[in-house]
């Protein structure tokens, strides 16, 4: 069997109400049926996610479904599809979200064009009938770059803050090095060190345009609404970033930007924290102490001063709380 040009990875979760319009727009990417490998994971859904799957994947040349028992998480599902990646290419693709028809040939085009390890691009964001185009923050389009170039300025919006795993498209070689899984068992934030890693270690990236990739938001059951202990996750993930940039060749350079992205991301837990669960609050906010702890003092104290209002003086109650511990 001829190789695919691209593999698609469609990791669900209960996911019935919409996996079907995100399968069906990767029946509209390439004329040649070949050039496509799906492979979609039901991660543990009650509802008819994977039979919906597998009526979809009888309809692709190449296709898998893989079925978790029990929920494992977006981190360990994206995993599982990253071990059955055939070809030169591949991407991701969540259970609730959609592509424009031809997207994929033009991001396969572009990758090979270029030369580049992975190439990003812009989304949509769907709220209802409301619908927004988000830009990548990169200035240079169309054209090969290093990936740790657009990782600064520290105060200012770059790659690292736009860190969707299915905004773009990835090279094999990528996977060979051991640069494109996720930490296995996070349930949120796994796709912050992903980028970072991506960034801090590939050889060349682009931002490219092509056709957009739609992303809901809004919806009640989406874990970025979630309260429960899986949102403690992102303590976990942002001391993987840490770790990166502690132990590359420029972490002098890099860290000012890594302790504003802890604590601004910090700061946005800790004021969701007061709808949370009184004993999940409290787990949450010692993993937060302990993750600040290690950030050092100068520079948290810079980059505390550019994170305003109420989300300020909530941090500075934390990082003295750390001192103290």
């Amino acid at each position: 069997m001829t190789a695919p040009l691209v593999t698609v990875i469609v990791p669900a979760k209960d996911a019935g109400r919409f996996i079907g319009t995100t399968l069906e727009t990767l029946t509209r990417q390439f004329d040649d049926d070949t050039s496509l490998k799906l492979v979609a994971i039901d991660d543990g859904s009650a509802d008819d996610t994977g039979e919906i799957m597998r009526r979809y994947a009888e309809r692709f040349d190449n296709a898998e479904v893989i079925v978790n028992p029990r929920p494992r998480g977006l981190a360990t599902a994206r995993n599982q599809g990253l071990a059955h990646v055939e070809g030169d290419a591949f991407c991701f693709l969540d259970g609730d979200d959609w592509m424009q028809p031809g997207r994929l040939p033009v991001l396969a085009g572009a990758l090979r064009e270029l030369g580049c390890d992975f190439v990003r691009t812009d989304h949509v964001t769907v709220k209802g009938a409301e619908r927004r185009l988000i830009r990548a923050p990169f200035t240079r389009r169309g054209v090969a770059a290093a990936p740790r170039d657009a990782i600064l300025p520290a105060d200012d919006r770059s790659m690292v803050d736009y860190p969707y795993a299915w905004a773009g498209l990835l090279h094999r070689r990528v996977l060979d090095a051991g640069l494109a899984g996720f930490r296995d068992g996070l349930f949120t934030a796994e796709d912050r060190p992903w980028i970072w890693r991506l960034h801090l270690k590939a050889a060349s990236f682009a931002v490219v345009d092509a056709p957009h990739i739609l992303y809901r938001r809004g919806l009640n059951d989406s874990l970025s609404k979630t309260l429960d202990r899986r949102q403690l996750h992102f303590t976990r993930a942002l001391g993987e970033v840490l770790d990166l940039v502690e132990a590359d060749p420029q972490a002098e350079r890099m860290l000012p930007k890594a302790v504003f992205t802890v604590l601004a991301l910090s700061s946005h837990h800790l004021v969701r924290a007061r709808r949370m669960r009184p004993a999940v609050r409290r787990e949450l906010r010692a993993g937060i102490r302990s993750l600040l702890a290690r950030l050092p003092r100068d520079q948290a104290a810079a980059a505390i001063t550019r994170i305003g209002g109420p989300r300020r003086r909530v941090l500075a109650r934390v990082l003295r709380a750390a001192d103290r511990a």
